[in-house]
């Protein structure tokens, strides 16, 4: 993202700039190696002459500026975008001799992959298909992980466009649990990188399966395709039915813009979409409007009331939505229906939960002023994700590995069904710790995620290289929860000590 430090962004939209702000800066007992490391990042973001009305020895004080004007991203401006460091672990670096040849195992497995993972990023990127529908995609990563040693069950639990690709190796063990999201977006396509995300999760497990194999470990890979993540919760309709059942971690990542080299390790805002329908009665406009009942009018009165509500809600909360369109309507007919699509997004299940009580106060408010009747309809809410920490220490010192790596914590308006993932489905008596990272990838100006630009960016060569980079080190951390029990003892308590 192209960030500053104004109180408006050139394209004239308010930066929400002041909205968050960076806690105090942690001392972690770090090696003398991480402390290099920390110098050296410090370096790099030297501030820029737009930050100079900002005390930067002060980070109390520190204003993380997320624009929604401009997502292009550069080595020129990356001092600008700044972000709370996440959890160090100096016990739980990868620098000693047995984690240093699994690491050399995993990328060694990776880039033999590369041309192949190349080609398969493509091939869905060039055939984008919505949810519930990625058929070609569906078959072509189950061709892919049964050609390299998994059992696939295709569609998965009664969903059509679901997978389940799963290796064991020895006896006993622990689980590992990976995502491959692969559907698109209307009319725009692979404008989320979707096609990122799936040959990731393809490569990180069978990195992870050549590891198990080449250090003689015991444990399991399991990779689901995760149909319909953009609307439809496909992978909480495969958590209630069980397919995250006995993982001990599940990973993915996510494409965005970001400096180069970098990712981030954010939390999502809890979502629901709200479907509303208005009800009235037609009449003739111009002869007897009075016999007729407005249900246009009582959706544009809902409208200007939840813009209304906006001004009362908190800064981090969400509402937004469209007015559907339906069949050809003529002028001098009074419209007997309506239907509008909203999302609402809040940081907490629980605050979402109140929020949607409101907006749907709204609807009730507009239908009671035009004398219509409403209906609304919710879907299954998406929860905000709870990053595991020691998970994503891990995964902060592999990043770091990398020439120039960086990684970073920072608000994010977007939101996933991986979320509820993370809650786990006490139901059936699960809980995956999870892991989600973000990785940057080279964009142009004003083309951040969902946009066409972002569709373009998503099949450059410089975003596979970054998808590669970012696989890398969650298969590294992915196998730790496998080989290392200290390890995996810890990831629990971390999500224990979370709830």
């Amino acid at each position: 993202m192209s960030l500053n430090t104004s109180d408006r962004h050139s394209g004239g939209c308010l930066s929400l700039g002041r909205l968050f702000k960076f806690k105090p800066e942690r001392t972690p007992k770090s090696s003398s190696k991480q402390a290099n490391l920390s110098r050296r990042h410090d370096q790099m973001h030297e501030p820029s002459d737009s930050e100079t009305n900002i005390d930067t020895t002060d980070r109390t004080c520190r204003v993380f500026y997320d624009t929604c004007c401009n997502f292009a991203c550069s080595k020129t401006n990356i001092a600008t975008y700044q972000w709370e460091a996440p959890p160090v672990y100096s016990d739980l670096a990868c620098g000693d001799s047995i984690r240093g040849k699994v690491r050399n195992t995993i990328e060694s497995v990776v880039d033999d992959l590369d041309s192949s993972l190349r080609s398969l990023s493509l091939k869905i990127h060039n055939h984008p298909e919505l949810m519930f529908e990625e058929i070609f995609a569906h078959d072509i990563l189950s061709d892919f992980m049964e050609n390299h040693g998994f059992v696939v069950t295709r569609h998965y639990l009664g969903l059509n466009t679901a997978f389940k690709a799963e290796y064991t190796h020895g006896k006993g063990g622990r689980t590992i649990g990976i995502n491959s999201e692969m559907d698109a977006l209307p009319v725009i396509g692979h404008a989320c990188g979707h096609n990122l995300i799936a040959i990731s999760g393809v490569g990180m497990a069978i990195a992870i399966k050549s590891a198990l194999e080449t250090h003689n470990v015991s444990g399991k890979v399991v990779l689901l395709g995760t149909p319909a993540e953009e609307a439809g919760g496909g992978k909480i309709i495969l958590l209630d039915r069980g397919a995250y059942k006995g993982m001990d971690a599940c990973l993915m990542c996510h494409p965005s813009p970001g400096p180069e080299c970098s990712s981030s390790l954010p939390s999502s805002l809890a979502m629901q979409s709200l479907d509303a329908e208005f009800f009235g009665h037609s009449a003739h406009a111009g002869d007897a409007p009075w016999e007729g009942t407005n249900a246009l009018d009582a959706a544009f009165l809902a409208y200007s009331s939840v813009s209304v509500l906006r001004q009362q809600i908190k800064p981090d909360h969400r509402v937004h939505g469209v007015i559907q369109g339906g069949a050809q309507r003529s002028a001098n007919v009074i419209p007997d229906y309506s239907k509008m699509k909203w999302y609402v997004r809040a940081p907490t299940r629980d605050q979402l939960a109140r929020l949607v009580e409101r907006v749907c106060a709204c609807f009730e408010g507009a239908a009671l002023a035009t004398s219509c009747h409403f209906k609304v309809t919710k879907s299954a809410p998406y929860y905000d994700l709870r990053q595991n920490s020691v998970l994503a220490g891990v995964f902060s010192h592999a990043i770091c590995e990398q020439p120039g790596g960086t990684v970073g914590l920072y608000p994010s308006g977007a939101s996933t069904d991986f979320g509820n993932v993370s809650y786990g489905n006490l139901a059936l008596f699960t809980s995956s710790f999870c892991l989600g990272s973000i990785q940057a990838i080279p964009t142009q100006p004003n083309g951040g995620n969902h946009s066409p630009a972002f569709a373009d960016s998503a099949r450059t060569t410089e975003a596979h290289k970054a998808c590669m980079t970012t696989t890398k080190a969650l298969a590294c951390t992915g196998f730790r929860v496998l080989e290392d029990d200290d390890f995996s003892k810890r990831v629990r308590e971390a999500f224990e000590a979370s709830l």
